[in-house]
């Protein structure tokens, strides 16, 4: 028995009543499906679905974010693949749905997050377990107390060249919760490519440095305040500003633990 459910890029999908072999090709969406207790459920996952480490070395794996496998993915025989518009390439996606059930995820904040959360319960039917999730993430934010005043900041994601999140994007959102206003917010693109003179210019009071998806160190903080000697800069853990699954339980308390000079 199929039913029909329509994603988060309002695509109209057929899915079976209750999947059994399912496919994850997002690393936050992937921690996701254990945390809401799909165990074998889940055939297969991407090679940067590190979370849960059990997961990473026992499951399948069907390449990665950008570079799924087909064939992998045929011989795992899914009858649901879950992806994300910005983690999948369109291409993948595309060509997988002319052979599977696929549901894509847009994720762009916290409301969406929570709305992807409840319908991958639903499709999955075990919707009680995933609105119990989303709960606990709403209580769980409304701890969350914002700087005040506000700060400017810059969010790193990419080196060589300088890339940052920018407008609509799932960490834009993270940080205005966090009271800190993004200095590259001014235009619609998404994660902009910056110079050193462009970052000195915008002057942010922070500087964040994402541990994902490059992995920034400490050699990097130092290359940052030469250019920017009176900002604030710091490694910060990616995953609590970007992954947009299960790993929001954890996210207020890491950012009300961000003290700033």
């Amino acid at each position: 028995m199929n039913m029909l459910s329509t994603d988060q890029m309002h695509r109209t999908v057929q899915v079976p009543a209750s999947p059994q072999r399912i496919i994850s090709l997002v690393p936050s969406q992937t921690e996701l499906l254990y945390d809401l207790g799909l165990g074998e459920r889940v055939v297969g996952i991407t090679k940067f679905c590190i979370h849960p480490e059990t997961w990473f070395k026992t499951k399948h794996r069907v390449g990665g974010t950008k570079q799924v496998d087909m064939e992998k993915i045929r011989a795992l025989k899914p009858d649901l693949i879950i992806g994300n518009k910005e983690e999948n390439l369109k291409k993948d996606i595309e060509a997988l749905a002319m052979e599977f059930p696929v549901w894509i995820s847009d994720v762009r904040d916290l409301p969406g997050a929570l709305d992807m959360i409840e319908r991958i319960g639903e499709i999955t039917g075990i919707g009680n377990k995933a609105e119990t999730l989303t709960k606990q993430i709403e209580e769980r934010f409304k701890s969350l107390i914002p700087l005040e005043p506000t700060r400017t900041v810059a969010y790193f994601i990419w080196h060589e060249p300088y890339m940052v999140a920018g407008h609509g994007t799932f960490v834009n959102d993270m940080l205005a919760r966090c009271g800190l206003v993004n200095v590259f917010d001014a235009d619609d693109a998404r994660y902009p490519q910056i110079s050193e003179k462009e970052l000195e210019e915008a002057g942010p009071e922070v500087i964040m440095l994402s541990s994902e998806p490059y992995p920034f160190k400490e050699k990097h903080v130092r290359e940052i305040r030469d250019i920017c000697p009176e900002a604030d800069v710091r490694l910060v853990d990616g995953e609590l500003f970007s992954w947009y699954g299960s790993k929001l339980l954890k996210a207020p308390e890491y950012f009300n633990g961000l003290s700033f000079v």
